[in-house]
């Protein structure tokens, strides 16, 4: 009995039958810690607002007869999809799928730059109105306008394995790079004319006049709410929009400065830019949607739209110089 005795106060961990309980225990205990810690973490690692204004393609790296913009825009979905990575499709057992900032300013940012590739496929590729519509450009346009919440299985619409969102930018950003080198080859087109830079920047100027609506309406529904679980989606995904354009908007000066020097449009071109600019350095701690006169809680979205309104009056001011 006593020889007993000593061996179970030596391994106090075994139970009246023998089992080993408390090890058991403790590696429970340590799963729950991790699985505790592993979606708070793992979102804090996969979080990244990337707003950097001076984000650009060097100018080394553009070959005569290329356009800034299209560079651009291939640049953007290169380092959102590949190097910031992809969140707005992750599934549920990843972490990131739990954020929804992040993938608010993706999508916002992807949005804007498929209306500049349609923009780029109905008007600027092509010599006018009834020429063919360029391949590149086409394929990059309406790859764009898919889904960005596509995993690779998707029970909504299909049992099988699908194209997924990364799958489908990754082709459109092939797509304006292959067009691009075409340009230089000479075997593309990009019309550098008034009417051209006007089409592009009046359907900006509808789009964030569109985004702005949204806005107003937002505040007037929910501004009296004590928690407004909408307001910082929507905040971030305009915001994605506005940095997209601001820097596809700064590219085309590039690419249409001959048109901006002789219609004197720099001074207004570069108030314009800097309005975009403003509303892309907008970062509060927490968005929130108070009165528009309130004095608390701020407003977040209301600043917003006031920077984008002013913006889209801009856009309009040169469109109207543009016209004459």
């Amino acid at each position: 009995m006593r020889i007993t005795e000593t061996i179970r106060q030596r391994l106090p961990f075994r139970g009246e039958d023998g089992s080993t309980r408390r090890p058991v225990i403790g590696l429970g205990v340590i799963i729950l810690v991790l699985l505790l810690l592993y979606y708070p973490v793992g979102m804090l690692l996969s979080y990244e607002i990337a707003d950097d204004p001076d984000f650009a393609v060097p100018a080394d790296q553009l070959q005569p007869g290329q356009s800034a913009a299209v560079a651009i825009a291939a640049a953007l979905l290169e380092r959102e999809v590949n190097e910031v990575g992809w969140v707005a499709n992750d599934p549920f057992f990843m972490p990131s799928s739990l954020l929804d900032n992040m993938p608010a300013y993706q999508q916002g940012i992807v949005g804007a730059l498929a209306r500049f590739a349609f923009e780029l496929a109905d008007q600027i590729g092509r010599s006018r109105g009834s020429s063919q519509l360029d391949p590149d450009l086409k394929d990059a346009s309406g790859l764009l306008q898919y889904s960005g919440e596509v995993w690779v299985w998707d029970p909504s619409v299909s049992l099988t394995p699908t194209a997924t969102s990364e799958a489908q930018y990754n082709k459109a950003r092939k797509a304006l790079e292959n067009y691009n080198r075409r340009l230089a080859s000479g075997d593309a087109i990009f019309e550098r004319r008034a009417d051209n830079l006007l089409a592009t920047l009046d359907r900006i100027a509808l789009d964030i006049g569109s985004s702005s609506a949204v806005i107003d309406r937002q505040i007037a529904e929910h501004a009296d709410d004590f928690i407004d679980t909408q307001a910082d989606d929507i905040f971030y995904n305009v915001k994605g929009q506005a940095y997209g354009y601001y820097l596809v908007l700064r590219a085309l000066r590039e690419d249409f400065a001959t048109v901006i020097n002789e219609r004197d449009l720099e001074t207004v071109y570069a108030q314009m830019l800097d309005s975009m600019h403003r509303i892309v350095m907008l970062n509060p701690i927490i968005v929130s949607n108070g009165e528009p006169d309130g004095m608390m809680p701020n407003s977040h979205l209301a600043v917003q739209g006031f920077y984008l309104l002013r913006a889209r009056t801009q856009l309009k001011e040169i469109t109207n110089i543009l016209l004459k």
